[in-house]
């Protein structure tokens, strides 16, 4: 147990480690928020939907259902789609000023659904969880490896993204200003769109 459990930290450490459109998304929201926790909520939604996906993955359910058709598509067309509103949507959103306090950042809904959608609809989440986490637990026959493995992938998802939270919130105080929170908004709707583009061309290759 300890030895899958040690894979699976290792495994998720060097997986987890590249900013990409999930990390930037955290980043930039403890960078926005003035309280520390101010994050939480998307950093606990993301969390809770790598655990998801880890959970599948290990069970080997994820992989089997991404081979069906038909469920392939419409799960990558709703993704496209949603991707690319809410790349128009933040690309247009004008920051406000936060000197009162926390108006003008994103509550808790918006968060959570952000979270939500920047990690099941993340290519790169993806094919990292069915690729390379669900085949590397096809290793382990015993559930008590299984489960050490899976839990370890998760915990490193956790402590990754409230340590993404809090360099964020901190470097924000470096670079404080309307000026730097449009730049966030300009660039999360930059990896939005660019997502959306690349779970199309995942969609068209895939086979």
């Amino acid at each position: 147990m300890l030895a899958a459990a040690l894979h699976g930290l290792l495994l998720s450490i060097a997986l987890i480690m590249p900013i990409g459109m999930q990390n930037g998304f955290l980043l930039s929201q403890g960078a926005m928020h003035k309280r520390w926790l101010g994050a939480a909520p998307a950093v606990v939604a993301a969390a809770l939907c790598d655990t998801l996906l880890i959970a599948l993955a290990v069970l080997g359910v994820s992989a089997a259902a991404f081979h069906i058709i038909w469920l392939r598509l419409a799960f990558g067309i709703v993704g496209i789609c949603f991707l690319l509103y809410m790349g128009w949507a933040t690309w247009r959103e004008e920051p406000r000023d936060t000197d009162q306090g926390d108006q003008g950042v994103w509550n808790i809904k918006r968060q959570v659904t952000f979270a939500a959608s920047v990690s099941l609809l993340n290519p790169h989440a993806l094919l990292d969880t069915l690729a390379v986490i669900g085949g590397s637990a096809t290793v382990y026959t015993a559930w008590s490896t299984k489960l050490a493995f899976g839990a370890a992938c998760a915990a490193v998802s956790w402590i990754w993204f409230f340590v993404l939270m809090t360099i964020g919130h901190m470097a924000s105080r470096a670079a404080a200003g309307m000026g730097t929170k449009r730049i966030i908004n300009r660039l999360s709707a930059l990896m939005m769109c660019a997502s959306a583009v690349y779970l199309g061309y995942i969609l068209s290759t895939f086979r």
